[in-house]
């Protein structure tokens, strides 16, 4: 699981300088300032996790076992809900998507809180 959380977050790392630069270029003159906020808001909380994963990759190496696994699945999960709704909504302009985040965001924080377990635990 390290190798596979380590491509994960060397991935997802990728996809979101990719999404933050497309931001920063390609949606500015297409979306108000409100809307390109709310894919920064995105962008940054994606590559933040993205570091995240790579610190669980070493995780499940240091300490072994399903918390840490779970950890870096949370991180995953929550990059995909947490700022795949923001940069849907900032694309879309579907205010109904903005009821979806926080959920991403109670994943970034269960995956923190299970690293921290995963540490103590072991």
């Amino acid at each position: 699981m390290d190798r596979i959380f380590f491509a994960l977050g060397a991935v997802m790392g990728a996809l979101g300088v990719a999404l933050g630069a497309f931001g920063a270029h390609g949606m500015k003159a297409r979306v108000t300032p409100d809307l390109l906020k709310i894919w920064e808001t995105g962008a940054h909380y994606h590559l933040i996790h993205a570091l995240a994963l790579l610190a669980t990759a070493y995780a499940v190496q240091r300490f072994p076992g399903s918390l840490s696994v779970a950890a870096g699945w949370c991180f995953l999960l929550g990059i995909t809900v947490f700022s795949g709704s923001l940069y849907l909504l900032a694309f879309t302009g579907m205010r109904w998507l903005g009821a979806v985040t926080p959920i991403g965001g109670v994943l970034f924080i269960a995956g923190w809180v299970l690293l921290a377990m995963a540490a103590l635990k072991s």
